[in-house]
């Protein structure tokens, strides 16, 4: 949340900007300011001016009000004008576009110049033309890989190889960074979400109850189990080794699990609407794409946080499926159909 120091401007009438809730969102995302006179005076509703364009108002009330932000919206000055009486403006982060027309499933990932790299899944058993797609910093986007039905999960390892599982085949392929393919281990199961631990062991999520671990000579161990996901398993390795799965199911009451070294599986947090995408950041917090009592976005779950405290929205948006940390420490948000840079200002966590 952007605090917002307080003004002079005189008028009892002008409305006044204290705070934005969350700095950060994508178009079509929902933002909620705090102040005073942001409610109807007389009737008449007050207007919410971002980068010069009328956003939509969702809530207008004298100290608070809701908004949505324009598909239009590109800086992010935004501005509330009631009785002939502008506020303050304050700045929100808005997602740059990068890429559009491709379709991940899962996060993202990021290459050290700062490349992103994400697929055009399809339908179930579809083969698509392009399987996976890089995106260069600027948005230029070229085929990477092609010849994977269904791919879903992404992951560097150590040598700058790219992991991509195949939901439809189970099996994870091995790509150069010349874009040479080939598989790397069979038999995953609906192979879903990758990530590499400290130590450059593979584990690969199961979405049917399993999460495998991939030794560096390729022996293949059942790491963990865990209820069944109806969409796939998510999976972000924290500070200390942990890793941390998420898997949506028919439940609007979804966990975040925690799994020790010894592959024992913890609830980590429970609460969350169809969670998907993960990544964690050098303090150790825990980002996840996902739904919290009704705002949807990407959440933090601070590393320190007390049981009874509730996850943080940082970026506002819809259809969000996960997001990665890119070396400029923005954080490149994946939606059903698009790729978004968003200036968030957090470096992401690196073992390899």
């Amino acid at each position: 949340m952007i605090r917002i120091a307080k003004s002079d401007q005189p008028g009892s009438l002008a409305p006044r900007i204290d705070s934005i809730t969350p700095e950060a969102a994508l178009p079509g995302g929902e933002v909620e300011l705090a102040g005073s006179a942001l409610g109807p005076v007389a009737e008449r509703r007050p207007l919410a001016v971002l980068d010069g364009s009328l956003a939509p108002i969702l809530l207008s009330r004298p100290t608070r009000m809701s908004i949505r932000v324009p598909e239009s919206a590109e800086v992010g000055r935004l501005e509330v004008r009631q009785n002939g009486a502008t506020s303050n403006a304050v700045t929100l982060k808005i997602g740059r576009l990068l890429a559009e027309n491709v379709n991940p499933v899962a996060s993202p990932v990021v290459d050290a110049e700062g490349n992103v790299y994400t697929t055009l899944s399809g339908q179930r058993g579809e083969k698509m033309p392009v399987s996976v797609y890089r995106i260069s910093p600027e948005g230029d986007m070229d085929g990477f890989a092609t010849d994977i039905v269904n791919p879903t999960g992404l992951a560097f390892d150590a040598d700058g190889l790219l992991y991509v599982s195949s939901r439809h085949e189970g099996t994870i392929h091995r790509i150069t960074p010349a874009g040479a393919s080939s598989i790397f281990v069979e038999s995953m199961g609906v192979a879903t979400g990758l990530a590499f631990d400290p130590e450059g062991n593979l584990y690969c999520g199961d979405r049917s109850g399993t999460i495998f671990k991939i030794a560096r000579d390729r022996q293949i161990f059942v790491f963990a189990t865990l209820e069944p996901s109806v969409a796939a398993y998510h999976l972000a390795f924290g500070l200390d080794g942990t890793l941390f799965v998420s898997g949506p199911t028919t439940s609007s009451n979804d966990v975040v699990y925690a799994i020790d070294r010894d592959g024992t599986a913890r609830v980590y947090f429970r609460g969350l609407g169809r969670p998907q995408g993960m990544a964690v950041d050098i303090a150790g917090s825990l980002y996840v794409a996902a739904s919290f009592r009704g705002r949807r976005g990407v959440l933090r779950l601070p590393i320190d946080r007390a049981p009874e405290d509730e996850p943080e929205i940082v970026i506002s948006g819809n259809g969000i499926v996960g997001l990665a940390f890119s070396p400029s420490s923005s954080a490149v948000v994946a939606t059903h159909t698009a790729i978004y840079d968003v200036a968030l200002g957090v470096e992401g966590l690196r073992f390899l």
